[in-house]
């Protein structure tokens, strides 16, 4: 459950508060987002911004496992640099993964936004299905789909 549904009457100020809190102690919080029926769950980092980086987002995957990438690829970020748009990362024990921009990441990134403004940047790591297909493939996840791509692909 989201903290809005969990905390029903409280505002979201309070929420807020406890994120800015967050972010201060550990650097970037990761905020993840329930799927439902139409939508599969994402998740994205909150806190990067304050470090003159972009947010991170994925999406698609199990909360466990996106919290893991996002995690280990927003410290990675900050002790090295933050991936590059069109940059094809393959993740010991993971997928391979292409860096895209977020082709409006106001739109998705509501409590980054809320915290740094809407003039954030953000990209997503799109990952490979098992079969090393990707969303864009007719084919990724044997025509299932399942991970809508938030931007435009730049191709190096």
């Amino acid at each position: 459950m989201c903290w809005q549904c969990d905390n029903p009457g409280r505002p979201q100020s309070e929420y807020l508060m406890m994120l800015r809190d967050g972010v201060a102690d550990r650097g970037w919080l990761v905020q993840g987002v329930e799927g439902n029926g139409l939508y599969p769950p994402w998740a994205y980092t909150i806190g990067l911004s304050g470090f003159g980086l972009p947010e991170l987002v994925v999406t698609g995957l199990p909360m466990r496992a996106a919290a893991e990438l996002l995690n280990g690829m927003a410290g990675h970020s900050l002790h090295a640099s933050p991936p590059e748009p069109g940059e094809r990362i393959p993740l010991r024990g993971g997928p391979l993964i292409e860096v895209v921009p977020l082709a409006e990441p106001s739109v998705h990134l509501v409590f980054a936004v809320a915290l740094f403004g809407a003039e954030i940047e953000a990209l997503q790591l799109v990952h490979a299905d098992e079969c090393g297909r990707w969303p864009w493939s007719a084919d990724f996840r044997d025509g299932q789909g399942g991970q809508p791509v938030l931007g435009v692909r730049h191709v190096r």
